[in-house]
């Protein structure tokens, strides 16, 4: 087995009961991204409106998997659309739209965990009893520890980390998003799983 084989993320994802939600799909006589924007760009608020129904379901889905809190995801979404409502107007074509939006989501994403720190420290509002018999529970607090750890990783591997796990694109596309190499996303997605799997070692 390679060093970066995708088993690697079994240690990660066995402990993860979140939905990973699947990306948009479009019909051949659907608008591509690029017209949907040109249109927008041209004035046509309601092309804008297609973009956000399109993409709003993937980046919701990526944000609660981060936050945990879907109210935290509304607003991060929200957040996330209203920079592209702002922006979009210089939009220049030179990359696919995805790439572009998976940029937004992850600054935003750790513009958000910068900002919640303490919680991810502490991380006491939701992490149940240790002492409770209820394997559920012992579940959920296996879940929220590792978010929490992931939240404290660097934040090179905590980004590659996310878009590994919680978008589930190839390392192409985080190379593309990130602006660093295919080997480089690589080699921070090894060291954030050699430091969780060091963290958790006495689980």
């Amino acid at each position: 087995m390679g060093l970066f084989h995708d088993k690697s993320l079994i240690f990660i994802k066995k402990f993860l009961t979140f939905p990973v939600f699947p990306r948009p799909t479009m019909q051949n006589d659907m608008p591509s991204d690029h017209e949907l924007i040109r249109k927008f760009q041209k004035g046509n608020p309601d092309a804008f409106d297609k973009i956000v129904r399109r993409h709003l379901p993937n980046v919701m889905g990526f944000f609660i998997n981060i936050t945990r809190d879907e109210m935290a995801a509304e607003d991060l979404a929200q957040d996330v659309f209203y920079k592209l409502y702002k922006h979009l107007k210089r939009f220049r074509f030179e990359s696919a739209f995805t790439t572009y939006l998976y940029r937004i989501n992850t600054n935003t994403a750790n513009s958000w965990i910068t900002r919640n720190k303490w919680k991810n420290l502490l991380h006491l509002d939701q992490a149940p009893d240790r002492g409770e018999e209820d394997n559920r529970l012992e579940q959920e607090w296996t879940k929220e520890e590792l978010w929490a750890a992931i939240e404290l990783l660097p934040r090179k591997q905590r980004t590659v980390v996310m878009m590994r796990v919680a978008q589930e694109l190839p390392y192409r596309e985080i190379a593309q998003v990130t602006g660093m190499s295919e080997g480089t996303a690589k080699v921070n997605f090894h060291h954030a799983l050699k430091t969780l799997k060091k963290w958790f070692s006495n689980d």
